[in-house]
């Protein structure tokens, strides 16, 4: 098997975690998650990509795919196996510096690219591998923090549930583009821009399950800008901002969110913040544009780049970059409150996908 190692077999539904090579990480790590207690067990190692720090699994395929957070980046594709993951072709150039996320969207893979601050798009083969080459989607504009706004840093591209769109959101522009595929090419064109606060350094969105309202994270502060999302126009419209973290004490340190995730019935929205090393829990029970935070608890680690949702919506993985490890919580059905109950080393670990 390419660049894989196999060190157990294992039964059930399996998660996947990157990490970054270039910080200690061993690439692409297999777990088995036990459906009783959402307990992951190590299974396969896969070190054929450098810095694979965010990975997406495509629906109906079941095909891993992978991003090289370099300069050059590029993608690489997997097909998971009893035995681990089996390379699909080589790597791919996204025609980008740094892809930092990446998702499928119209028989096409794309990629942010933080450093050059673009998006790729890459044509799938019948059997979900890239083809290439990429077509490239670059990103105008800049922030007033002159250290990490000084021009674009797209940092996710996200289709929405209808299909029809894709959102980017940059870190740099303070700003997230919807766009739209090419009928004719497959390539992705602006349809409109929707600009946020000044400063605020958006980095992760998510969708509410019933498809109109939008939460986007940011990192340079700690908060999410609730937005109406209309799926017929392509219009994201802020109404309303929510803190995700307490006003910090004098010499306390600097909260940086890094990932929102919504429950799949609802009701919750979570997220990870790195420097506090939180979980946070918003309910919605006011309704899904008026989030309020009802809680945190500690992430079980340090510096938690990433945060999923099982698929049952009854669990939490953390992805601890600093500490090494991946935390799970069991998630209180009425509160939404994640409760830890255990975690798994893994160097350097940088995302989590279920699939």
């Amino acid at each position: 098997m390419d660049g894989a190692d196999r060190t157990d077999r294992g039964d059930g539904r399996r998660c996947h975690i990157g990490s970054f090579t270039s910080g200690g990480g061993r690439g692409i790590t297999t777990a088995a998650v036990d459906p009783a207690t959402g307990a992951l067990t190590l299974l396969a190692v896969c070190d054929a990509v450098e810095d694979p720090s965010y990975l997406a699994v495509a629906q109906g395929t079941g095909v891993l795919y992978a991003v090289s957070e370099g300069d050059p980046g590029a993608v690489r594709a997997f097909e998971p196996t009893a035995e681990g993951l089996r390379a699909l072709g080589p790597a791919v150039p996204v025609a980008g510096a740094g892809p930092t996320h990446l998702s499928v969207s119209g028989g096409r893979l794309l990629t942010a690219n933080y450093t050059s601050g673009s998006v790729s798009s890459i044509p799938l083969a019948a059997d979900g591998r890239p083809a290439g080459p990429a077509s490239v989607l670059g990103h105008r504009g800049s922030g007033p923090d002159p250290d990490r706004q000084e021009r674009p840093h797209a940092h996710q591209v996200l289709p929405d549930p209808s299909g029809r769109w894709v959102l980017s959101v940059d870190l740099g522009t303070d700003s997230v583009r919807v766009c739209a595929h090419d009928p004719a090419t497959g390539e992705l064109r602006v349809h409109t821009e929707t600009a946020l606060r000044a400063g605020t350094g958006p980095r992760h969105l998510a969708f509410h399950p019933g498809g109109a309202v939008v939460y986007v994270l940011h990192e340079l502060e700690p908060q999410v800008t609730v937005c109406g999302w209309d799926p017929v126009s392509g219009q994201l419209e802020p109404v309303g901002e929510v803190p995700v973290a307490p006003e910090a004490a004098p010499g306390a340190a600097r909260a940086y969110p890094s990932a929102v995730v919504a429950s799949p019935d609802g009701r919750f929205l979570w997220a990870a913040v790195r420097g506090a090393d939180t979980v946070v829990t918003l309910s919605l029970a006011d309704g899904p544009d008026k989030p309020q935070l009802s809680g945190a608890v500690d992430c079980g680690g340090s510096w938690p780049r990433d945060l999923a949702v099982d698929p049952s919506g009854r669990r939490l993985y953390a992805a601890n970059e600093r500490s090494g490890d991946v935390t799970w919580f069991e998630v209180d059905a009425l509160t939404g409150r994640p409760h830890r109950t255990g975690s798994v080393a893994v160097p350097a670990a940088a995302c989590v996908v279920f699939g």
